[in-house]
C-alpha cells in the first residue's frame, strides 16, 4: 500500500496568522498519525513563513512514523537543519527564494554534479534522499546518476488536467514510473493531489512507495474534520 505522508505547512500558516500556538502543530502531526497517516511531511523556508525552523526540533522529538523535510539544498541553513534532526527522509526541491510554492522539478541533467554531491551529504547521515523531477524519463535517468534513493514525481500537470482528460493526464507519469522502476528508483509524488484524483493516481503509477499532501487535505479537513479526512484519503491508497 502506498504511504501517506501528511504536509502540515497549512496548519503552521494558520497559527502564524495569529501569534501564539494555536492551533498547535506538534498536536496536529501528532493527531494526524494517530489518525492512520504514516508519515509528516514539513517544507521550512527561508522566512519562515510557515514552518519555522524550530518546529522541525519540536516535530522530530516526538514523530513515531516518519518525518519528510522538503527543501531547497542550496540554502546553508537548510542543510544544517536536515543533519542536526536527521529525518527519515530529506526531499531536495528547487524552489526559488521567496517561491509561494513548488511549481518544477529538477533538471538532474544539467545539475548532476550538484545533486550528486547533495545526495552525498545526506546519505552519509543515513538520511533518505528524494529528489523532485518533472515526469520526464531523461529527469529520471539523471536522478540515477545522482545516487538518490527516489524520486518524487509533481504532480501538478496530473492534477490540472484530470478532469479534462485522465488517461492522457496521467500518461507521461506512468512512463516515468516505469523507467524508475526500470531503473531501481524508488517513486513518492506529490503536488495538488486530492479526493478526487488520487486513487486513479494511486492505482496507475506502479511502485508508488509514498504521497505527500497538504493543501488539499487541509482543506477537506475544515469541511469534513481531520480523523475523517485522513481516513478518506488513505481509503484512496488501498
Amino acid at each position: 500500500m502506498t504511504k501517506l505522508s501528511v504536509n502540515i505547512n497549512k496548519i503552521a500558516t494558520l497559527r502564524n496568522s495569529r501569534g501564539g500556538n494555536n492551533p498547535d502543530l506538534v498536536k496536529v502531526a501528532l493527531d494526524c498519525e494517530r489518525f492512520g497517516a504514516q508519515g509528516i511531511t514539513v517544507h521550512p523556508r527561508p522566512d519562515e513563513r510557515h514552518i519555522r525552523y524550530q518546529d522541525v526540533y519540536d516535530l522530530k522529538a516526538v514523530i513515531a512514523t516518519e518525518l519528510n523535510i522538503e527543501g531547497n539544498c542550496r540554502e546553508d541553513k537548510f542543510v544544517d537543519l536536515v543533519l542536526a534532526n536527521k529525518p527519515a527522509q530529506v526531499t531536495l526541491v528547487p524552489d526559488a527564494e521567496g517561491q509561494i510554492t513548488s511549481n518544477h522539478g529538477w533538471d538532474t541533467v544539467k545539475y548532476k554534479d550538484y545533486l550528486k554531491e547533495m545526495v552525498a551529504v545526506f546519505q552519509k547521515e543515513s538520511i533518505r534522499v528524494s529528489i523532485f523531477v518533472d515526469p520526464v524519463v531523461e529527469m529520471v535517468e539523471g536522478a540515477v546518476e545522482t545516487g538518490t534513493d527516489r524520486i518524487e514525481l509533481y504532480t501538478e500537470a496530473y492534477a490540472q488536467n484530470y478532469f479534462a482528460d485522465r488517461e492522457k493526464a496521467i500518461v507521461n507519469y506512468i512512463a516515468a514510473a516505469h523507467h524508475a522502476n526500470k531503473l531501481g528508483l524508488g517513486i513518492n509524488a506529490g503536488h495538488d493531489l486530492d479526493l478526487h484524483n488520487l486513487h486513479y493516481f494511486a492505482q496507475s503509477i506502479p511502485g508508488l512507495l509514498e504521497v505527500s499532501i497538504g493543501h488539499a487535505l487541509i482543506s477537506d479537513a475544515l469541511y469534513l474534520g481531520l480523523e475523517t479526512t485522513v481516513q478518506k484519503y488513505l481509503q484512496q491508497l488501498i
